[in-house]
């Protein structure tokens, strides 16, 4: 049975598939129907670039903007000195200041892509919980906040569960995250009116617990509204590939590793990856899942192009379009594909972890083994091949999809 909403908001949201759960639909439909309603996401500062598995709800508060609310990214410059536990093995590596100063500022560069930033009633802002987190005293915090919290419900949340379940260390520092990141919610609601909070299915436990915080402390309405767990039509995690985490900025991925990725969208998750990740209608969206056969290599080409266009701009998209036709289609060696340098001769194991299509040599040497490795679009079976430049460009293939150069030195 499909909901129908009067917000434009919850619309939206609902239509391209973003909803999993909230915590009371109808009042915050009303709210949304009836005034600008400033929500927020938060993002821990872990690396200088957000990447594919963060780009859910980089685009959850683009639609919120695009329904005409006020988009609030919250910086985690004072909860990503502690690193959330949510679902992790272990521990976060502490970053320095220095460290946490630095990716903050890669990251805002990312959403000023996906974002209007500005003073106006639905621009965005961005804003650091360092700012009223480094001020918090340990006592008076104790006394004001603590006392809301019940340990025994912490204890029961998934996030914490999994971990002792395992016997997998969780640390009294790592245990306070979920009261840091209640009082965010209602510190937010204090200093900017902010009423919503939104983030991934993992996060609902901490965003019930600053709903009930906001509330038992000032009385506040605010509400919060979940993602679903997004994997692939394979049951991987989104954004995960044999190469590593595909990063949304250029510095950490090339344009063309960028486009190649959405280019290789499983078919029965192209109609689902349009709706979230592209601003393309809805009409036509389902036009594009509905072909069959060879035609759908068309629709990931769209995705492909608009997804890039939409993070790296468009000349990046039209750069990445033409390689991958010269590449494929032309058979020659696209100038954006990843390289690497070398003098002469390099063994090809080392050419296949250097352009990050394995992780090790054994990986490599499996990858040959299994006849997944191509020197110039010929199979080779010697885990011992090398490659042999002599003046030109050499193209190396894992698979049918990852494809890279070797350059002379």
């Amino acid at each position: 049975m499909t909901t129908t909403y009067q917000s434009d908001l919850l619309r939206l949201l609902s239509e391209r598939g973003y909803i999993h759960q909230m915590t009371d639909a109808a009042a915050l439909d009303a709210l949304a129907a009836k005034q600008v309603v400033p929500g927020y996401i938060g993002f821990d500062p872990t690396a200088a670039s957000l990447h594919v598995g963060n780009l859910v709800q980089v685009m959850m508060l683009r639609r919120l903007q695009q329904a005409g609310h006020k988009p609030v990214v919250l910086m985690g410059g004072g909860t990503g000195k502690i690193g959330d536990p949510s679902f992790k093995d272990e521990a976060r590596k502490l970053s320095s200041e220095e460290t946490i100063a630095a990716n903050i500022a890669g990251i805002q560069r990312i959403f000023e892509r996906f974002l209007t930033f500005g003073d106006g009633a639905s621009d965005a802002v961005m804003v650091n919980n360092a700012d009223w987190l480094d001020k918090l005293e340990y006592i008076p915090f104790l006394r004001e906040v603590g006392q809301h919290f019940s340990v025994n419900r912490m204890l029961s949340f998934d996030s914490v569960k999994l971990r002792l379940d395992r016997e997998q260390s969780l640390s009294f520092l790592e245990f306070n995250y979920m009261i840091l990141q209640g009082y965010d919610f209602r510190e937010l609601a204090r200093r900017s009116g902010v009423r919503l909070q939104m983030g991934g299915s993992d996060q609902w436990g901490n965003i019930v617990n600053g709903v009930e915080l906001a509330r038992r402390m000032d009385g506040a309405e605010v509400f919060g509204v979940t993602t679903p767990l997004l994997t692939t039509a394979s049951g991987e995690k989104m954004g995960k590939t044999v190469a590593g985490a595909v990063w949304l900025h250029e510095d950490q991925l090339p344009h063309f590793d960028y486009w190649q990725f959405w280019r290789n969208t499983d078919d029965r998750d192209v109609g689902r990856f349009l709706r979230l990740f592209t601003d393309l209608p809805l009409d036509e969206i389902a036009r594009l899942e509905s072909l069959g056969g060879a035609e759908i290599n068309e629709a990931k080409k769209v995705l492909a192009n608009a997804a890039t266009a939409m993070c790296r701009g468009e000349d990046a998209a039209r750069e990445a379009a033409e390689t991958a036709r010269r590449t494929f289609e032309e058979g020659a060696a696209g100038d954006t594909l990843p390289t690497i340098a070398a003098s002469g001769a390099i063994a090809l194991v080392d050419a296949l972890v250097g352009l990050g299509f394995a992780a090790s040599k054994g990986e490599a040497r499996r990858l040959i083994k299994g006849g997944g490795a191509r020197i110039d679009g010929e199979k080779v079976a010697d885990e011992a091949a090398t490659v042999t430049i002599a003046g030109q460009p050499v193209r190396i293939s894992a698979g049918k999809k990852h494809h890279g150069i070797v350059v002379p030195a």
